[in-house]
């Protein structure tokens, strides 16, 4: 995977890191301090690493008309849309009793700025990262000051481009190199047609040294499964107690049951991906043994004989004996013993029977793992592993393979 950073103090993420789960609370807490309190206990208890709110200081996020324009939605708080915020908004001392409450319990605790001076107050507050909501990342002024702030920083990029992800790559980059980007459609429910879960692949190749991840407002789990599988390292979805509640993003939000659920899968396919390498596993071993097949005898073949290949047939054998993929290599040998029919063909059977090499190993396949490796793993990591497989028999029959992966992902670094 690409590159680690301490997203939370004691909790890396990228790498072989498991998953950053953030519960998205948002404003679905109805402006109850009391509901917010339950949220995040629920956040905790369902296993996710992060309580999240969103944070803003309104007359600097909103434009005095845009605060008096007549909100007459079912799901309004108020009169106008800045009634309707006002009734939502928590003020600097209660997200400070959010805070107190969410240390309390054991579960990180941080919030979007949506806007400069909500950052400011965020920073105040010594939350461990910043969230940038899709709104600001093309709000270059803005990824300014809050990058040159130095904390780690969860960038959304709902409704933007890859060429704008690009601009903001090279923006924090130099200012502040512990963030990462979410793959995210800003839709509320978002239909699986339009999360578009490649976009991750996307950012891992053009941009290899930060981690990715996913921020999903679809409803149900699986697609945000699927985005650990594809390599996402934070996760993020809004919770809810109950999606029938007045406000627009209940709908997109999961309830303690599904988040529970969510944590469960994601930690299970987290295990499952497991390695690259394909070989027979200690778990698989007896099931080999009780099925596995050998060479066996089709026909008598006495003292002397010289094999062919009418004479041998494969089926499950006691005991154990040449494995399938060496019949051929058997053609031609000489045996020392008899061998009745419907016998195991065994080693000590075979004249001048020497181990058998292993065969030519399909560098085209080592490659695609060694690429493997240098995505999972980050370019460190892989070195560390290529220099390991030198000191072995695989060096020369794969060396080419390290150095044509390095060469690609230089050539990648330089295009940005």
């Amino acid at each position: 995977m690409p590159l680690e950073f301490e997203l939370c103090p004691g909790r890396l993420i990228g790498g072989d890191q498991p998953c950053f789960i953030i519960a998205e609370i948002g404003q679905n807490h109805q402006g109850d301090l009391e509901i917010a309190k339950r949220m995040i206990r629920v956040a905790k208890e369902c296993g996710a690493d992060c309580a999240k709110f969103q944070k803003s200081e309104l007359e600097h996020k909103f434009n005095k008309r845009a605060l008096e324009r007549p909100y007459t939605s079912k799901h309004s708080w108020g009169g106008t849309y800045g009634e309707h915020k006002r009734h939502l908004e928590f003020s600097h001392d209660q997200y400070k009793e959010l805070q107190r409450y969410a240390k309390e319990i054991g579960i990180f605790f941080t919030a979007s700025g949506m806007d400069e001076m909500a950052v400011e107050f965020l920073h105040e507050l010594d939350v461990p990262f910043f969230k940038v909501g899709s709104g600001d990342t093309n709000n270059f002024p803005y990824l300014e000051k809050t990058a040159k702030k130095g904390r780690p920083m969860v960038i959304s990029s709902g409704m933007q481009s890859m060429n704008t992800m690009q601009h903001v790559y090279q923006l924090v980059k130099p200012l502040n190199p512990n963030f990462c980007f979410l793959q995210c459609t800003s839709a509320y429910p978002l239909q699986p047609k339009d999360v578009n879960l490649r976009v991750i692949a996307a950012y891992r190749s053009a941009f290899p040294d930060i981690p990715v991840g996913y921020s999903g407002h679809e409803t149900g789990i699986a697609i945000s499964v699927a985005a650990v599988a594809m390599g996402a390292k934070v996760l993020e979805r809004h919770i809810t107690l109950d999606k029938t509640w007045k406000g627009s993003d209940h709908q997109a939000s999961l309830e303690p049951n599904e988040l529970a659920e969510l944590v469960r899968s994601i930690r299970i396919v987290e295990k499952a991906m497991g390695s690259p390498i394909k070989q027979l596993l200690p778990c698989e071993v007896a099931c080999n043994e009780k099925l596995g097949k050998s060479v066996v005898a089709k026909v008598r073949i006495p003292e002397g004989t010289t094999l062919t290949l009418d004479m041998l047939t494969v089926k499950v054998g006691e005991p154990k004996g040449y494995p399938p993929e060496d019949i051929f290599d058997l053609v031609g040998k000489k045996v020392k013993i008899s061998i009745d029919e419907d016998e195991t063909v065994t080693e000590d059977a075979i004249e001048d029977h020497v181990k058998k090499k292993e065969r030519p190993i399909d560098t085209r396949v080592h490659f695609q793992q060694d690429t493997w490796l240098l995505l999972q793993c980050g370019v460190k990591a892989a070195e560390n592993i290529f220099t390991n497989k030198q000191k072995g028999r695989l060096f020369r029959q794969r060396l080419f393979a390290k150095q044509a992966i390095q060469e690609e992902y230089q050539f990648n670094l330089n295009l940005h």
